[in-house]
């Protein structure tokens, strides 16, 4: 998960082993064979007892279907990765499989010649698992597998959308200013967002751009890192009249998003906020926060709303997802764990317990919630995939991006400091 997001206790239960026919070797000359003895050294960032207790399960159900594979586990707190991982390709003893959300980021690693391109192994079913896989090439090549995707929408209570007077959720920017006077006049506030944590104000900007730059204008911006079309600056200009309505939570600055019973999520979930754009793992993370037994069956979901005159293609989604990498020591037989990953089995356990959104379609039916179902069935309707933008571009490019719309949101700059700041950061990674 891209900053774990806080996701859910995973699964307890024992992952049943599938066994796996053999990949070719393929990648660097060093391999080891794929049904060879093989030790990994794997690096995750499920640092609690519960989520380290998942891998551990799923490692030893894969051992005891493969004889000769064993595991040195190594769980690493997820902020760590963006300072350990160079590190450690840049070393002579990199992780074999090591945490991974692709896109810019995942670019940025391979000039170290430690990832492994894992393309000819992954070739006969990498195509199963849709675009999401894409996040995770590069020039053509796979270098990673998801295992689980994510798509960000509107998280919203369904009984205070009633008393509201809500009747429906709303489809267009219009009926969602609509529904924000609504929600003041019955006395809550319409929307939480955790502005201290910066990355959830970027979901506004990332939509809004989604909604006004054509699908050709999104691609071009991620491989040229660059900014030009004036819909970018359209975009902030929508989110500048979107903030004007004051839809969020008094101090909606200082609140962080998944941290506590007064977190933006924790707010949605003890019925202090109606709303909240979030991913599919804040059901989770929401439940987490409140002594409320019953709030799943309270929870609505809708996807990000229309704008007027945008060009971007209608029901395009905001997304992300978690995987892997291999490293060259173990290229194909880490290959082959990673397509057990992705089997019928262990993503119907996953999906179960709200790892996120199976990247193996015929595991969705396993889904816990309708809400997780209609994000599932409108992620694989939709007619473009936008990766967020702090993934999809250069680590720094990224951040910079994050840090403007977060100031943005401060009050601080206009729409055209958002685009400059991307371009500004660009021509300073090159």
């Amino acid at each position: 998960m891209r900053r774990i997001r806080n996701v859910c206790a995973f699964l307890l239960t024992a992952v049943t082993a599938v066994s796996l026919t053999a990949c070719s070797p393929g990648g660097d000359s060093g391999s080891e064979n794929a049904d060879g003895p093989v030790t990994f050294t794997w690096w995750h960032n499920s640092t609690t007892d519960t989520r380290k207790a998942v891998w551990e399960q799923i490692a030893a159900d894969y051992q005891a279907a493969n004889p000769g594979v064993s595991f040195k586990i190594e769980p690493v707190q997820n902020e760590q990765f963006q300072t350990k991982i160079p590190l450690a390709l840049q070393s002579d003893s990199p992780p074999d499989i090591y945490q991974q959300w692709g896109g810019g980021q995942g670019a940025g690693q391979l000039p170290s010649g430690k990832v492994a391109d894992i393309t000819e192994q992954t070739k006969p079913w990498i195509g199963t698992l849709g675009p999401v896989a894409e996040d995770w090439k590069s020039d053509g090549k796979q270098y990673g597998v998801p295992y689980a995707a994510h798509t960000v929408g509107f998280w919203y209570r369904k009984d205070i959308f009633t008393n509201a007077g809500i009747t429906a959720p709303p489809a267009t920017m219009d009926e969602l200013n609509a529904a924000v006077t609504k929600l003041k006049a019955a006395g809550v506030a319409p929307i939480a967002v955790g502005g201290k944590d910066r990355w959830p104000d970027a979901f506004y900007w990332g939509y809004l751009a989604a909604r006004h730059c054509s699908p050709e204008q999104l691609k071009k911006a991620v491989e040229t890192v660059r900014m030009e079309d004036q819909c970018w600056v359209r975009a902030g200009q929508d989110l500048k009249a979107f903030l004007d309505t004051q839809p969020f939570q008094t101090g909606f600055v200082g609140t962080p998003a998944q941290q506590g019973a007064g977190s933006s999520a924790g707010m949605v979930a003890n019925g202090q906020a109606a709303m909240e754009l979030q991913g599919d793992w804040t059901p989770d993370t929401m439940a987490s926060l409140t002594a409320d037994k019953d709030l799943n069956s309270k929870l609505g979901w809708f996807p990000f709303p229309a704008v007027t005159g945008g060009a971007g293609a209608p029901g395009a989604v905001l997304a992300g997802g978690d995987g892997f990498s291999c490293t060259n020591r173990t290229a194909a037989a880490c290959a082959k764990f990673l397509e057990y990953l992705v089997s019928t089995p262990v993503q119907e356990k996953l999906a179960a317990v709200g790892a996120g959104l199976p990247v193996n379609p015929a595991a969705a039916p396993a889904l816990t919630s309708e809400s997780l179902k209609t994000v599932f069935d409108h992620t694989q309707r939709a007619p473009f995939r936008q990766t967020y933008f702090d993934i999809a571009l250069p680590t720094a490019v990224g951040q910079a991006l994050n840090d403007a719309i977060a100031n943005f949101f401060a009050g601080q700059g206009t729409p055209e400091t958002i685009v400059e700041a991307v371009n500004q950061a660009a021509a300073g990674n090159k």
